[in-house]
């Protein structure tokens, strides 16, 4: 669940205007939600603002049953094993293996050899690169790395799984192969929050779609379109 309550945000350095504008949004569990809108509307600052990378100005946020106002610092750790991140450039380390990649977050979170090595070939099967466990990320597609990725966001089994722009660098076939796993995960029970502007997605997909502009919501549509 994620819930924002009249959340602002906005960066001092810039024009004084805000990023996030009093915006109020409320996502079920299980949800899949494409947030759209052109450069400068908005999305990364509200990315930032679920995964506490920055703090807003005023308003409520509570995500996965944590209220962000009663938040300390210590237990930011905490929050974020329940929120995956997916980038649009992978952020994979280049010289671990596709099984060693994703097994860091494990390793991170304290994790027994044992459990991870029972838990890591399960996560490669889910994202269909079985076979491809000792290869480096220079010998993989495009395609086949955000699958690397993603698997790696949701090795820890988070409730929420937050796309940003994870088909940016990628053709349209592989694109399509990342958005049908997510939809995969999605049925799986986990949350997923997609930014994107391709439109052939977000118009074929028929989900929520929730637009910015100036950093205020625009649009809520339940099965909605796009056009840039």
């Amino acid at each position: 669940m994620i819930l924002l309550d009249r959340v602002t945000k906005t960066y001092r350095k810039s024009s004084g205007h805000p990023a996030i504008n009093r915006i109020s949004l409320f996502v079920e569990p299980k949800e899949f939600v494409i947030l759209v809108g052109t450069s400068g509307a908005g999305k990364s600052t509200l990315l930032k603002l679920l995964t506490r990378e920055e703090k807003p100005d005023s308003g409520k946020i509570v995500v996965g049953g944590i209220d962000y106002d009663t938040l300390r610092d210590k237990h930011i750790p905490l929050l974020r094993r329940k929120i995956g991140v997916v980038f649009q450039d992978f952020k994979l380390l280049p010289q671990r293996t596709v099984f060693e990649n994703i097994a860091f977050a494990l390793e991170i979170a304290g994790m027994t050899n044992r459990e991870i090595k029972n838990t890591v070939p399960k996560v490669i099967e889910l994202v269909g690169l079985k076979g491809k466990e000792k290869n480096f990320p220079h010998q993989l597609s495009g395609g086949e790395r955000q699958r690397v990725a993603i698997a790696r966001a949701i090795v820890r089994q988070p409730k929420i799984l937050i796309a940003d722009e994870p088909t940016g660098n990628l053709d349209p076939r592989h694109s399509w192969d990342i958005v049908r796993l997510l939809e995969k995960i999605n049925k799986y029970g986990t949350t997923v929050l997609l930014t994107t502007h391709n439109v052939d997605i977000v118009n074929k997909l028929k989900r929520r779609v929730i637009t910015l502009e100036k950093g205020k919501i625009t649009s809520d549509q339940a099965q909605g379109s796009y056009r840039q």
